[in-house]
């Protein structure tokens, strides 16, 4: 016997609520990477893709060099227009000498969610194994806007989205959710 079509359903750790309306989050994502445009931004259109999918509003959509002053300058404009909620992005986190995502963004956190960084690299192992190693994968609180930092392969964008980032971000998961916490971001 199938259980009702109101019934939760099982997610990551969780439950997800499909009798409760999903609050849309006002999400941007941001491509890092000295090679990428547009049109070959593959991991930036699957979470472009994945956002929009999981119900969520696309406010932004930039890629940007593998440049700290300009990784710095797109998150630090799209967080005070005060029209988004969470940055998601995706390349720069390698071991290269190119790679400075965590350089950009870490120095900005207000609070570093170490956590994620922890869980990415458990669902990064079940595909990659230890290759999950190369990844410096990190997300934490910018003046209470969540920034998610992915590598920039498509299969650890989907890793990433579908198994960490969308189950935090959909409002209907329980036991809690990071949605929930939003109106507290910036308590004092």
């Amino acid at each position: 016997m199938s259980p009702p079509m109101d019934a939760p359903v099982l997610s990551p750790g969780g439950r997800v609520d499909t009798s409760q309306a999903i609050k849309p989050v006002k999400i941007a994502v941001l491509t890092i990477s000295d090679t990428r445009d547009e049109e070959s931004d593959t991991s930036g259109h699957v979470l472009a893709e994945r956002v929009r999918g999981a119900g969520h509003e696309l406010v932004g959509k930039a890629i940007v060099p593998d440049d700290i002053d300009a990784i710095r300058a797109r998150v630090n404009d799209w967080i005070a227009s005060g029209n988004v909620e969470a940055i998601v992005t995706t390349g720069g986190t390698g071991i290269t000498g190119r790679d400075v995502t965590p350089e950009a963004i870490r120095p900005l956190f207000d609070k570093e969610i170490d956590g994620f960084s922890v869980i990415f690299h458990l669902v990064s192992y079940q595909s990659v194994g230890l290759s999950t190693l190369q990844s410096r994968a990190l997300a934490g609180l910018i003046k209470g806007v969540f920034v998610f930092c992915l590598p920039g392969s498509n299969g650890a964008v989907k890793d990433g989205w579908d198994k960490v980032i969308s189950a935090q971000l959909d409002s209907r998961h329980g036991p809690c959710n990071m949605v929930e916490l939003m109106p507290r971001l910036m308590e004092t």
